[in-house]
C-alpha cells in the first residue's frame, strides 16, 4: 500500500502540535505548576523540556520517518524482537481513545449547558448530577443517555476527520489548532480585566525556590513534559511516517516542542487570572478556590463563569468559549491516538482505511458505553491512572533503550543532523542513552512506591488490580500481534535506518 503524505509541512506541524497540546494542557500543567513552586516550576520544567522532550521528540520522528513506517513496523525494522513494544504503545493509545471519547462526550452536553448557564452556582453538585454518579467503580449502573450521545457525536466526528487520511486531517488542524489558542488568548485577556485576577497570576508566577530541593517538583517536570508531548503513543512515529524521508526533523520538533509549551502557558494565564477573580468575589483565598484535572474544567471553572459581570449572555458567551476550547483541544488528541492505532493495523494486515475506522469506531463507541455508565467515571479514572501514565513510562523506557542502543544514538543525530537546518550535538547522544532512560526509570519506580503506600484515591484493591490487569492485557495482546504474520513479509523485514533512507520514498 503506498504510504499517504501530508499535503504540506505546515499541516504536519500543526497535526503535531494538537497531538501533543490536549486537554492535559488546560487542566493539568497550570495545577502543577502552581503546586509545585509556581514561577519555580519553569526551571524544571523548561530543562525537562531540552532534556526529556525535545530529544525523546526527534527520536520519535526519526524512527516513523526514516523507515517509513508505523510504532510497530518500525520496532520490527529494528529487531522482530522489539516489535512488541510498538504494538504495546499503540494498544494502550487505543484504550485511552475509548474513555478520552467519553470525555469528549461530556464536553458536548456541556457546550449545550453553556447556553443558558444550566450549572448554576452549584456546580459541584450538577457535575455529579449530570453524571448520574453511582456510589463507587463496584456500582457501575446504567447507561446516562445525554453521554452516550455526546460519546457517539465524538466518534462520527473522528471519522469525518481521519476517512481521507492527511488530507482531511490536515484540513481540520487548520482550524482546531489556532481555534483554541486564539479562545486562550481571549479568555485569557476577559480574566486579567477582572478585579482579583492579580491575585491569581501571582500566586502561578510567584517563584518559591525552595521548592526545587524537593524531588517531587522535578518528577512532576519530567512527568509534565513526557505525558505532554504525545511520547510513547506511537503518534509522532506515525506522523513522522508520512513525511519525505528527507524533511527537516530538528526544526518540526522544536516547533512542535515549544508550540505545545506556549498553549500551556495560555491556558495556565486563563485559568488563574479567572480563579483570581473568583477568590475576590467569594472573598477567600486563591488556594481555596483552586482545582485540577477534571474538577477544573467541569466546576471549578463553571463556577468561576457563573460569576462573572454582564448577566446569563455574557456568562453564556464565555461557557461556551471555554468548552469549544477543550472540544478541539481534545479532538485533535483523540484523532491522532486513532491515527497511530490505524497507521500500525494498516503496516502489518494490510486493512483498508475505511474498514479500519468502521471497525474500531464501532468497538470505541461499544466499549466506551462502559465509561458512560453510572460508575463510569470511577473506571475512567482508573484507566487513565494505569494506562495513561505507567504503560506509557515503560514503553518510554523501551523506547529509549531501543532507539539509543540499538539503532544508535549516534546514527540517530547523524541522520536528523543530514536533513535539518539545526543541527544537533553530542548531548543528544547523552540524553537519549543515558538521562531519559534514567529519569523515566525514577518517575515510574518512584510511582510504584507510591501506589504500595497508599491506594490510588483509596479504591479497593480489586479495582486497582482490575487496572493494572488492563496495562498487562495490552502488553499480552501486544505480544500475539508481534507473533502474527504481516501481509507483506518482504517489507516487514529489519533494516539499518542510515542504509534504508537510501531506498526509495
Amino acid at each position: 500500500m503506498k504510504r499517504q503524505r501530508w499535503g504540506t509541512r505546515f499541516a504536519f506541524v500543526l497535526a503535531a502540535i494538537g497531538s501533543a497540546a490536549g486537554l492535559g494542557n488546560a487542566w493539568r500543567f497550570p495545577y502543577k505548576a502552581y503546586e509545585n513552586g509556581g514561577g519555580a516550576f519553569f526551571i524544571p520544567y523548561f530543562i525537562a523540556l531540552f532534556i526529556v522532550g525535545i530529544p525523546l521528540l526527534i527520536a520519535e520522528f526519526a524512527i516513523g520517518q526514516g523507515f517509513q513506517s508505523s510504532a510497530p513496523k518500525s520496532m520490527a525494522k529494528i529487531s522482530k524482537k522489539f516489535e512488541f513494544a510498538g504494538w504495546w504503545a499503540v494498544l494502550s493509545a487505543a484504550i485511552i481513545t475509548f474513555y478520552y471519547s467519553v470525555i469528549m462526550g461530556w464536553i458536548f452536553n456541556y457546550l449545550l449547558f453553556s447556553l443558558n448557564v444550566s450549572w448554576g452556582n452549584n456546580t459541584g453538585d450538577f457535575f455529579v448530577s449530570f453524571l448520574n454518579r453511582s456510589s463507587g467503580p463496584e456500582n457501575v449502573g446504567g447507561i446516562v443517555l445525554p453521554i452516550a450521545i455526546g460519546l457517539a457525536l465524538s466518534w462520527l466526528w473522528v471519522y469525518f476527520i481521519l476517512r481521507k487520511g492527511t488530507s482531511s486531517v490536515g484540513k481540520t488542524v487548520a482550524w482546531t489548532v489556532p481555534l483554541p489558542t486564539i479562545l486562550l488568548v481571549i479568555l485569557g485577556i476577559r480574566g486579567m480585566t477582572l478585579e482579583g485576577s492579580a491575585s491569581g497570576l501571582e500566586y502561578l508566577f510567584s517563584p518559591n525556590f525552595s521548592q526545587l530541593t524537593s524531588a517531587t517538583t522535578w518528577v512532576e517536570a519530567v512527568g509534565q513534559i513526557f505525558f505532554s508531548l504525545s511520547l510513547g503513543f506511537g503518534i509522532m512515529i506515525a506522523y513522522g511516517s508520512y513525511n519525505t524521508k528527507k524533511s527537516d526533523i530538528n526544526n518540526n520538533s522544536m516547533i512542535v516542542a515549544f508550540g505545545n509549551s506556549a498553549t500551556s502557558f495560555l491556558a495556565a494565564i486563563a485559568v488563574f487570572s479567572i480563579l483570581g477573580y473568583m477568590a475576590n468575589i467569594q472573598g477567600v483565598q486563591v488556594p481555596d478556590v483552586v482545582n485540577g484535572g477534571i474538577g477544573l474544567a467541569f466546576i471549578t471553572y463553571p463556577q468561576a463563569i457563573s460569576l462573572l459581570p454582564g448577566g446569563v449572555i455574557v456568562q453564556a458567551i464565555f461557557g461556551l468559549l471555554f468548552f469549544v476550547m477543550l472540544l478541539t483541544l481534545g479532538i485533535d488528541s483523540v484523532f491522532s491516538l486513532v491515527e497511530a492505532v490505524e497507521s500500525a493495523f494498516s503496516d502489518k494486515f494490510l486493512i483498508t482505511k475505511k474498514k479500519f475506522l468502521i471497525t474500531f469506531i464501532t468497538i470505541g463507541f461499544l466499549l466506551g458505553l462502559f465509561f458512560s455508565t453510572q460508575g463510569g467515571i470511577f473506571w475512567l479514572d482508573i484507566f487513565d491512572h494505569f494506562v495513561g501514565t505507567y504503560s506509557l513510562l515503560v514503553v518510554g523506557i523501551l523506547e529509549t533503550i531501543i532507539f539509543g542502543w540499538y539503532v544508535g544514538a549516534d546514527n540517530i543525530r547523524e541522520y536528523v543532523n543530514s536533513v535539518s537546518e539545526i543541527k544537533i550535538g553530542k548531548w543528544f547522544e547523552y540524553a537519549l542513552k543515558y538521562v531519559i532512560p534514567i529519569l523515566l526509570i525514577f518517575v515510574f519506580v518512584r510511582g510504584v512506591i507510591e501506589e504500595f503506600k497508599t491506594p490510588y484515591e483509596g479504591y479497593e484493591p480489586w479495582a486497582l488490580i482490575t487496572g493494572v490487569s488492563i496495562v498487562l492485557l495490552s502488553f499480552v495482546v501486544g505480544i500475539v500481534f508481534t507473533i502474527l504474520k504481516p501481509k507483506d513479509k518482504k517489507d516487514y523485514t529489519k533494516k539499518e535506518l542510515l542504509t534504508n533512507l537510501e531506498s526509495e520514498e
